[in-house]
């Protein structure tokens, strides 16, 4: 049996990462038994550069933390070794990355994940990878609401432009 002073560690640690996970909007679990040092240096500084906290974490820790936030499908995916990964404001970020790294780099496998507190399995985790940024979804949305405006604005150009010239063409033949 443990000592109390094991146990309150471990209880503060579910703690924390259960408080990770409520303020998440989504997290993914992956399998990164086989990857090398290098490749796990590059794929924490993307990540870390994209505002995701990666963490290995024990199965059993991620499991009460799952629980005790209400996240419960999660257990089937907590076999072998587990690396988390969870934005807190980025949906895509930490799916996109990890599906990248997991495509150039068969050593990593996605496991499960979560999308604003529903479990999620790694299938929807590599559909949810293929979506656009968030940039890229506004600027096509601004895209898409500016081309009928700019339509609008060539179609009175263009009458004008008429008007221009067949006021050009009488005051050249007033004036011959």
């Amino acid at each position: 049996m443990p000592s109390e002073k094991i146990l309150a560690q471990k209880q503060q640690v579910v703690t924390e990462l259960a408080g990770k996970l409520k303020s998440a909007v989504s997290g993914v679990l992956v399998d990164y038994k086989g990857i090398t040092v290098e490749q796990d240096t590059k794929l924490r500084a993307e990540l870390r550069k994209a505002n995701v906290y990666y963490a290995v974490k024990k199965n059993s820790i991620i499991s009460l933390a799952a629980k005790q936030i209400g996240l419960e499908n999660l257990d089937s995916a907590l076999s072998g070794t587990t690396a988390i990964a969870i934005s807190d404001n980025d949906l895509i970020a930490p799916a996109k990355i990890l599906a990248k790294f997991a495509e150039d780099n068969k050593t990593l496998n996605l496991k499960a994940g979560f999308i604003e507190g529903k479990a999620v399995s790694a299938q929807e985790i590599g559909e949810l990878a293929k979506l656009p940024s968030k940039e890229v979804l506004v600027a096509k949305f601004l895209g898409s609401m500016n081309a009928p405006i700019s339509g609008f604005v060539n179609v009175l150009n263009g009458n004008l432009r008429g008007l221009v010239v067949a006021l050009n063409a009488i005051a050249e033949k007033k004036s011959a």
